[in-house]
């Protein structure tokens, strides 16, 4: 049995609480009332669901993307074991746009870890495909030689590839045969999101009715808002059926802007962190998918085009801290844009994930009061624990 000065569900905040776990599952929670025998006591520190991160490229050098299956394989476990230092229990392994060939090899290399507790790290639980079907107007750090139109049969021929473990797909609704697209995804069980999209509003919309359900980060490589042209990032705001990923690293997007993002979509934000294989190294050059990138000052921007962000170097436990810290949310309302609401957009494959509740998994993060990670625990054991607070030393 755990106790802490806070539980945090998120649906609401326990203080002081206990949470019990039993053969890797939440066996009880509750405001702690008195004294027990066998308990771990955690003083001042915050226990809340592990982290679901639904847009991960990379970290600590490696990155999702490949074109050799064993690669692949030793990237995943780099970035599993990376990412949960950080709160991370669940991740999305998210490639970029790549040729066919080379997005064959990735998605059936990582199916094999999908639903897996990696050893020391956190749960592959699917894969997010970002690109190939993106506008070129909105390519970002995307390689432009990698860009093609939408093609259900190449969407059917990855799902296969990847024995059923693609869980989202980001597109552009303005390209040629994109509700063919959704149509095959939707048929799949596959969330799709808008991204990387020069949409204007009512094809955005139109999108979001045949079924579209996420954006990916919101704001960015998306056009901004003009009061005549309300175009997509309007129409996402205004649905109430669609989750907006947000990456709050503070470079990405200016804090008044996460502010209003969130005073206007209430419970519907996802952090993110879209981090790259440069999260946790030193500044320097690194690739993203074919593309060169630069990294300084906690930016990663193309060499070619310092103008243009190339994913990111954060994590989520600072995306926590800096959307309760700088944005001004609470604690529980930035706990869930970090867990339950991640768990929402993935559908019925998040049914299990993002909550503290009997018979789920006992997937958890320990916070110091200051929101940095004390210890992270996967499916009920203890996967980073530094300082041996669970008994356990990593």
């Amino acid at each position: 049995m755990l106790r802490a000065d806070r539980v945090v569900t998120p649906e609401t905040v326990i203080s002081p609480g206990w949470l019990e776990v039993r053969d890797g599952q939440i066996a009880g929670l509750g405001e702690w009332t008195h004294a027990e025998e066998s308990v771990i006591d955690l003083g001042p520190r915050i226990v809340a669901p592990g982290y679901v991160d639904v847009h991960v490229h990379g970290g600590d050098g490696a990155q999702v993307n490949g074109d050799r299956p064993e690669g692949v394989r030793a990237a995943l476990q780099q970035i599993a074991r990376f990412h949960v230092r950080h709160g991370t229990t669940s991740l999305l392994a998210t490639t970029v746009s790549d040729t066919q060939e080379n997005l064959l090899t990735t998605v059936s290399a990582i199916a094999e870890a999908v639903g897996q507790r990696l050893p020391g790290g956190a749960t592959i639980a699917g894969i997010h495909l970002e690109g190939p079907w993106i506008a070129r107007a909105k390519l970002g750090a995307h390689d432009p030689f990698a860009l093609r139109l939408p093609d259900p049969d190449e969407l059917w021929a990855l799902s296969e590839a990847s024995g059923g473990s693609i869980r989202m797909v980001t597109l552009a609704p303005e390209l040629p045969r994109s509700d063919e697209l959704i149509a095959a995804a939707l048929e799949l069980g596959i969330a799709v999101a808008i991204g990387h999209t020069d949409a204007g509003f009512e094809a955005t919309r139109a999108t979001i009715d045949a079924g579209a359900r996420h954006a990916t980060h919101l704001f960015n490589a998306m056009a901004p808002l003009h009061h005549r042209r309300p175009g997509a990032l309007t129409a996402l705001l205004l649905d109430e059926r669609v989750t907006l990923e947000v990456i709050a690293d503070l470079q990405h997007v200016h804090p008044a802007v996460l502010q209003l993002a969130a005073r206007s979509a209430p419970g519907r934000l996802v952090a993110v962190s879209d981090a790259i294989s440069a999260a946790g190294l030193e500044p320097g050059s690194y690739e993203i998918g074919r593309m060169l990138v630069s990294v300084a000052n906690s930016r990663a921007t193309l060499a070619t085009d310092p103008s243009t962000l190339a994913g990111s170097v954060l994590t989520m436990d600072a995306a926590v801290r800096n959307l309760v810290a700088v944005v001004g949310l609470s604690l529980g309302a930035a706990i869930a844009a970090a867990t339950s609401t991640p768990a929402k957009a993935l559908g019925r494959h998040g049914d299990r994930l993002g909550r503290l509740q009997p018979g789920m998994p006992a997937d958890l993060v320990v916070l110091e009061p200051d929101l940095s990670v004390a210890a992270t625990i996967v499916a009920g054991e203890a996967a980073f624990d530094p300082a041996g607070l669970l008994g356990v030393r990593s």
